[in-house]
């Protein structure tokens, strides 16, 4: 309990250095942030009308840093992280809101497939040595070379435009209107293929490769032999013994990749035009719309912080070490 509320303590200080930062850049910034938002306007405002949306957005240069600083952690507490630039008035939590759960259902369902068919596949090609399936080592080494972006538009000239299997870009239909019900989820779905797969692959290669290289040293471990030497079964050896220690490094990085789920794979968002957090970031981006940006840029790190703390925990049940040192 002690190593527990440990960890709490470091990521509490840790989120609370990120909230800080995330406060900090872009009053540190040159420049005006708010003046990316008046020169759509191009001197149709008049003084007031300027300092009114300084102080809207947090950056009247008439009350001290220490008091913005303490506006924001009240907004913050709230769930207020201010107006967006881009799509003035609306808040920047109602504009996550909105793309968050495109990028939670392709991201997140993508990496946990590729983590779980990665890890099984790394699992046995890895105890069993040799066979064929350890001989497909080679084009697994090269599918996690390929970056997402260029699979990404290999997939696109393939399967969207020399043979139309699939949509190209966008999330649903244009015709149809967001809702639960069957033609718009199938019309999601659909429209998913493409980027889920890319992500798939490229991804997937690279557990395969963890999996696999962790299941080979631990094999020759004493523990594993001496196992064996009981007389156990084959396959309470592998996933009892093995296994269950090779995975170990796996869980890590999966946590890890469950923190940038949030932050969507950017890249992969933008060349299919997905209407995720990751496109909202490269438009914020695009139109320095900054209230946007830190908005995200918070959400990531939150989500990041937590995904640790959760691999922390699992490193508690899985392995009895922790335990001891905890």
């Amino acid at each position: 309990m002690k190593y527990v509320l440990q960890r709490l303590a470091f990521y509490a200080l840790t989120a609370w250095a990120a909230i800080t930062i995330n406060f900090l850049i872009p009053r540190l910034m040159p420049g005006d942030p708010v003046q990316a938002l008046i020169s759509r306007f191009q001197g149709q405002l008049d003084s007031s009308a300027v300092n009114s949306l300084r102080a809207l957005f947090g950056l009247d240069k008439q009350r001290s840093l220490w008091q913005q600083y303490t506006d924001y952690w009240s907004h913050l507490l709230q769930g207020d992280l201010g107006l967006s630039f881009t799509f003035f008035p609306t808040p920047v939590s109602e504009v996550i809101s909105q793309s968050l759960p495109w990028t939670l259902a392709l991201v997140g369902t993508a990496t946990l497939i590729s983590f779980l068919l990665g890890t099984g596949i790394g699992v046995y090609s890895g105890w069993r040595r040799g066979s064929w399936l350890d001989g497909l080592l080679p084009v697994t080494t090269f599918i996690s070379s390929i970056p997402y972006f260029w699979l990404g538009l290999i997939a696109i000239s393939l399967f969207a435009v020399k043979w139309p299997l699939f949509p190209a870009a966008g999330g649903y239909d244009s015709a149809l209107v967001p809702a639960f019900d069957v033609p718009f989820l199938s019309s999601a779905l659909y429209h998913a293929v493409l980027p889920g797969v890319t992500i798939v692959l490229s991804a997937m290669a690279g557990w395969i490769l963890g999996m696999r290289n962790m299941m080979v040293t631990v094999s020759s471990e004493d523990y594993v032999m001496v196992a064996q030497a009981k007389g156990l079964t084959e396959r309470r050896v592998m996933f009892s013994y093995a296994a269950r220690n090779a995975i170990l490094p796996n869980i890590s990085g999966f946590a890890l990749s469950l923190g940038f789920i949030v932050g969507g794979t950017l890249l992969v968002e933008m060349v299919f035009s997905y209407p995720g957090i990751g496109f909202q970031l490269f438009q914020a981006v695009g139109a320095k719309d900054y209230p946007l940006m830190q908005g995200v840029f918070l959400i990531i790190t939150l989500a990041v912080l937590a995904a640790n703390l959760l691999a922390d925990l699992i490193y508690l049940l899985l392995d009895p070490r922790t335990r001891r040192e905890a």
